[in-house]
């Protein structure tokens, strides 16, 4: 713990040389973009960089587009692959749902195996934190490290007191009647998110609200959102039925959460279902990490994978 605390130091002190910019610039600067057809889904996927490959997931309330800085510094010695799940962002609104992290876990191995990328760390925020769960309980073989940012997992850990918590009643917010009451409201519901989630709502600046509110309000987006949560229950089934067959994810796992949002309960959920955890906080951040503090996220982040060179 004492090698990897000294390494986020360093990694600190280099970003505060390099003054990478803030999330809401959005600029993934020498990437392509690309759509592919994977899983009955057409995904919207930035990819850009060289080395051995990264994954980034998204959470609610944002899209890909949320990773932009950390994009950069890591495609200096890594292949970064960014999508949009599906359902949201720029991707495809999928016939058939398929919103449980199961499945959306197959959508990111069918994006690794389009662009030719066998294995990869993954990094995810959110409700990239459950589709990540999935992944690594899935393609095991597929995944070198995991990072899991600031929310809980379905059915693992203390997932039952955590739904307890008056904020998170959007969790059981949604179907036909709730999307007519946000049409053409989406602003409204999102601002909601970005402020009581905020260790300062101040943070999340006008122009990135302005940014993902319109990506939220293209059609069938709303609805994406709320499938999400909607299927957490199929997803707190799945997650229990590894547990109960005496399974745990065995990869090298980095739990972090925000010092005014998760803090070390990211860690407390993380133990309860893989072997070889570390701990950390994004100090001064809410659950908006990559909004109200992304120096320090890339710092932590980069100082646990390490360079891709080594």
């Amino acid at each position: 713990m004492r090698s990897f605390v000294a390494a986020a130091l360093m990694a600190t002190a280099a970003l505060a040389a390099s003054a990478p910019g803030r999330a809401q610039d959005f600029a993934f600067t020498g990437f392509t973009t690309t759509s592919i057809t994977t899983n009955g889904v057409t995904l919207y996927v930035r990819h850009g960089g060289h080395g051995p490959g990264v994954v980034l997931l998204h959470g609610y309330g944002e899209t890909g587009d949320m990773w932009a800085p950390l994009a950069r510094e890591l495609a200096r010695d890594h292949t970064v692959i960014v999508p949009d799940l599906r359902g949201m962002g720029l991707s495809s609104q999928p016939t058939a749902g398929g919103f449980d992290k199961k499945t959306q876990a197959a959508d990111v191995a069918g994006v690794m195996t389009a662009l030719g990328v066998e294995r990869a760390d993954v990094v995810a925020h959110d409700i990239g934190n459950m589709v990540a769960f999935q992944f690594a309980v899935r393609y095991p073989e597929r995944v070198r490290r995991m990072v899991y940012i600031d929310a809980p997992v379905p059915g693992v850990g203390p997932w039952d007191e955590i739904l307890k918590n008056p904020l998170l009643w959007h969790f059981r917010f949604g179907g036909p009647d709730m999307e007519r009451l946000v049409a053409g409201r989406e602003r409204i519901y999102l601002d909601r998110f970005w402020n009581e989630f905020s260790a300062n709502p101040a943070n999340f600046t006008e122009a990135a609200r302005e940014h993902y509110a319109e990506l939220y309000a293209r059609p069938g987006n709303m609805h994406a959102g709320f499938s999400q949560f909607a299927a957490f229950d199929q997803d707190a089934s799945d997650n229990r039925a590894f547990l109960a067959a005496g399974k745990r994810l065995k990869m090298p796992v980095l739990a972090l959460g925000g010092e005014k949002s998760f803090g070390p309960t990211m860690a407390v959920v993380m133990n309860a279902a893989a072997d070889n955890v570390t701990g950390g906080i994004v100090p001064a951040s809410g659950h908006w990490i990559m909004e109200e503090n992304p120096q320090a996220t890339i710092a932590l982040v980069l100082a646990f994978l390490g360079s891709g060179r080594s």
